[in-house]
C-alpha cells in the first residue's frame, strides 16, 4: 500500500451535494476517512454505515441523503485497509492482528468517540461490514442500539469444537471440475496482484466483478444449499466457488457487460465506478484481503470466547433477492433470525437487487431501514 498520511478528503464533484468528506484523526491508530450527511445539527441521532469488500464508504452514497433527510446524522467510514483511511499496514507478510474482528470493533468504537458520541442509533453493515456490525452490537449493545445486517447473515459467534469446514474446502479441488473457495483464494499471495494488475485493467475488472454479483447478471438465481459440502458449494457461481486454475480477474472477465449495458447501468455509471477504480488503483486490494486472511477457513478462534452470546438489540437483515451471499453459508440465515438475535425485526429480500443492494435498489433499501429504525 502507498500510505500517504496527508491524503486529502475527496474534492468537489466526487460526492452528491450534501455529503461531505473529511479525515478524522486518532481513530484507534488510524486517520480515518469518513463521509457524512445531516451533520449540521449535532443533536440528531447517528447512524454508522460499514462497507464490505471490495467497496468504500462511497458505496453508501445513494442512501445517505435520504437517511439524513429523515433526521439522522449519517456517517460512513473507509474502514481499515481501504480508501483514504491511513495508518494501516497492507503488507502481505505484515501483522494481521489489527485486521481481526475485535480490533475492527475497536475501530468503530473509536470513531463513535471521535464524533463526540456516546452511542449511535444503529450500526448498519454490508458484506464483510455485516459481521463487524454484528459484533459491534453483540459486544457493546450500550453503544450500538440497533443493528441492520446486509447481504451476509450472522450465525452467531463460533463454537469451539464445531465441525471443521476444511474437508469440504479441500474436497473442492478433487471434484471432476476442480474448484476452490474464494475465501481461500483471497488468502493467497497472488490474489492482490491478480486483481490490481488485471490484464483488462482495474476499471474493467471492477465493472465485470460488480456486474457478475448484481441482479443484472442472469446467472444469479440463488437458492438454499443443503449442506456445507463440496458438491453443494459447487452449485454457486464461479465468483464464489472459483475454477481451480483461475484468479478472480480471469473468473469475471468473460462476463464483462457490453458497452450498451454499461451505458444503461443507472446504479453504477462509469463516472461512479471511476471512484472505486481510482482508489483501488492507488491502494491495491491487500488491505481488504487481510480481513479474509484473519479468518482462515471462516474460523476465528479469538471469537470463541463469545460462543452462546446473542445480539440483544433490535436487528434485521436486508439483501438482494438475487444475492448468493444470502445462502453461501448454509443455515446461517435461519440461525441468525431464530437464535443469534433475540429481538428479530425481519428478513427482507429486495427484488431487482443482487449483492450490492444499497446501490442497486437504494429507494427500497432506505425504506426498509427507516421502517426498522422507526419500529
Amino acid at each position: 500500500m502507498l500510505d500517504s498520511p496527508d491524503l486529502p478528503p475527496y474534492g468537489d464533484g466526487t460526492l452528491p451535494p450534501g455529503i461531505r468528506s473529511r479525515i478524522a484523526a486518532g481513530v484507534n491508530g488510524l486517520a480515518m476517512h469518513v463521509l457524512e450527511a445531516g451533520f449540521a445539527e449535532r443533536r440528531r441521532p447517528c447512524l454508522l454505515l460499514l462497507h464490505g469488500f471490495p467497496e468504500l464508504a462511497y458505496s453508501w452514497r445513494k442512501v445517505m441523503l435520504p437517511l439524513a433527510a429523515a433526521g439522522y446524522h449519517v456517517v460512513a467510514p473507509d474502514q481499515r485497509g481501504y480508501g483514504r483511511t491511513t495508518g494501516w499496514d497492507g503488507a502481505y507478510d505484515g501483522n494481521l492482528d489489527p485486521f481481526r474482528m475485535p480490533n475492527l470493533v475497536k475501530d468503530a468504537l473509536a470513531l463513535v468517540a471521535a464524533l463526540g458520541r456516546d452511542e449511535v442509533a444503529a450500526v448498519i453493515g454490508h458484506d464483510f461490514g455485516s459481521p463487524v456490525a454484528a459484533y459491534c452490537a453483540l459486544l457493546r449493545p450500550d453503544v450500538f442500539r440497533r443493528v441492520a445486517l446486509m447481504s451476509a447473515p450472522f450465525p452467531g459467534p463460533p463454537v469451539r469444537g464445531a465441525p471443521s469446514r476444511e474437508p469440504a474446502l479441500a474436497e473442492l479441488a478433487r471434484l471432476p471440475r476442480p474448484r476452490k473457495h474464494y475465501h481461500r483464494y483471497y488468502g493467497t499471495r497472488e490474489a492482490d496482484p491478480n486483481m490490481r494488475q488485471a490484464a483488462q485493467g482495474i476499471h474493467a475488472f471492477l465493472r465485470a466483478y460488480y456486474h457478475m454479483k448484481s441482479a443484472d447478471w442472469p446467472g444469479n438465481k440463488p437458492f438454499k444449499l443443503a449442506a456445507f459440502s463440496a458438491d453443494e458449494l459447487a452449485k454457486m457461481p464461479t465468483y464464489y466457488i472459483m475454477d481451480l486454475d483461475r484468479g478472480m480477474a480471469e473468473t469475471v472477465a468473460p462476463e464483462m457487460p457490453s458497452t450498451a449495458h454499461i451505458a444503461a447501468c443507472r446504479w453504477l455509471p462509469d463516472s461512479e465506478l471511476a471512484v472505486y477504480a481510482g482508489e483501488f488503483r492507488r491502494t491495491g486490494f491487500q488491505g481488504g484481503l487481510q480481513w479474509y486472511r484473519s479468518t482462515p477457513g471462516g474460523r476465528a478462534p479469538e471469537l470463541e470466547a463469545y460462543a452462546g452470546r446473542t445480539i440483544d438489540v433490535p436487528a434485521c437483515f436486508i439483501a438482494g433477492r438475487s444475492d448468493w451471499g444470502v445462502y453461501q453459508n448454509p443455515g446461517a440465515l435461519e440461525h441468525m433470525a431464530d437464535a443469534a438475535c433475540t429481538r428479530w425485526r425481519g428478513t427482507h429480500l429486495v427484488a431487482g437487487a443482487g449483492h450490492w443492494v444499497q446501490q442497486e435498489q437504494p429507494e427500497e433499501t432506505t425504506r426498509l431501514l427507516l421502517d426498522f429504525l422507526r419500529g
